[in-house]
């Protein structure tokens, strides 16, 4: 209960006890023990009335006092749930902008990278543009590969032929078949203008015009390359990309069997790599015949080695067998010792008598067991 409303009660209960003691005592304001009997009980009433207010005010204390811990206690607690869910917010925040932070950091690597790519890329394409970087990148790859496969003495790059022109690779193969040039030109122009056509009618103009410059590519080389009595009857020619690759075989199977029939193989960075560790095997297998009268010599020296050891065995074999006939002998003559040894110590000698002991010597008796 409100502690205000309860003191107005009390004040409007004093007031009315006023009021009624009041008017009895003016009506029986002549009657003097009954007056003075009033005075005593309003007295008493008085008295009962500042116990209880006192009695009410300790208790509304209490209260006062009970309620202001408890809200002390609850605000105490309150804060602490507060600062503690503010310093795991706190916390949490730090770490989602530390994650934040690293993950802008990758990102900002990421787009670095990406940066670098694209200028690698637009450089990549400024040398497929540019006729002569192609070529030069082209002869790059194609020398990375041959360098990787075939040893020094196998190939020769910018070789010279005898008609005056230059094969950017020449593998230096024994007849037959004979050393085979590799070109590794090709006309990209016209195959990105068919990567590029925007309509059908474009893609058919620029597949015509890639047919047309592939076929007049392997009949320069068949003609500038494939040289009779000096190189073999083929050449390769190679393309730097798988793709371009695959292009001409799955679309243009009109150029494909021209250049078999002009004996220039067309390969790829991938076919190349299996043309050249077949040509390895060749030459190796040119080389074990090449070497075959020496290692024949040789295996005839070493039978000679074997043969001869065989003897120089067979001799230490006959050394060895008249040692264990020695040691035989020697272990007979030494078993016969040992038994003589045996007998003798088998002999027993009689005991001499004394008057003769100091004048006759003892003899010795055989005795048997």
């Amino acid at each position: 209960m409100d502690p205000s409303l309860l003191l107005v009660a009390l004040a409007a209960l004093a007031i009315a006890l006023g009021a009624v003691a009041a008017a009895l005592f003016a009506r029986d304001r002549n009657a003097g023990d009954a007056s003075a009997e009033l005075s005593g009980r309003l007295s008493q009433m008085a008295e009962s009335q500042a116990a209880v207010q006192a009695q009410l005010a300790e208790r509304l204390q209490a209260q006062e006092r009970a309620v202001t811990k408890a809200l002390e206690e609850r605000l105490g607690d309150l804060s602490k749930r507060v600062g503690d869910r503010l310093q795991e917010t706190s916390t949490q925040s730090h770490t989602a902008l530390t994650d934040l932070r690293e993950r802008l950091a990758v990102i900002d690597r990421a787009q670095k990278n990406i940066t670098e790519l694209s200028t690698q890329v637009v450089g990549l394409q400024d040398i497929l543009a540019n006729k002569q970087a192609r070529g030069s990148f082209g002869e790059i790859q194609l020398n990375d590969l041959v360098e990787g496969i075939l040893p020094p003495n196998a190939y020769v790059f910018q070789a010279t032929l005898g008609n005056g022109k230059r094969a950017d690779c020449l593998l230096t193969l024994p007849n037959p078949p004979g050393p085979i040039a590799i070109d590794s030109k090709f006309p990209l122009e016209s195959y990105q203008a068919l990567r590029t056509a925007g309509d059908e009618a474009a893609r058919l103009r620029a597949r015509r015009t890639l047919a047309a410059d592939l076929r007049a590519h392997i009949q320069d080389i068949a003609a500038r390359y494939i040289v009779a009595g000096e190189t073999a009857d083929s050449a390769l020619m190679f393309l730097p990309s798988e793709a371009v690759y695959a292009e001409l075989h799955a679309n243009f199977r009109d150029v494909v069997e021209l250049s078999y029939k002009a004996r220039v193989w067309i390969v790829s960075p991938t076919t190349l790599m299996a043309t050249l560790n077949t040509v390895r095997a060749v030459l190796k297998d040119v080389h074990m015949r090449e070497q075959a009268g020496v290692i024949q010599a040789e295996i005839a020296r070493l039978i000679g080695d074997v043969g001869r050891l065989d003897e120089r065995v067979g001799k230490l074999q006959r050394h060895f067998e008249l040692a264990n006939e020695d040691l035989r002998q020697i272990r007979i003559s030494s078993d016969k010792i040992t038994r003589r040894g045996e007998r003798i110590e088998e002999l027993e000698f009689e005991e001499p008598s004394v008057a003769t002991e100091a004048l006759v010597p003892p003899k010795p008796r055989l005795v048997k067991d």
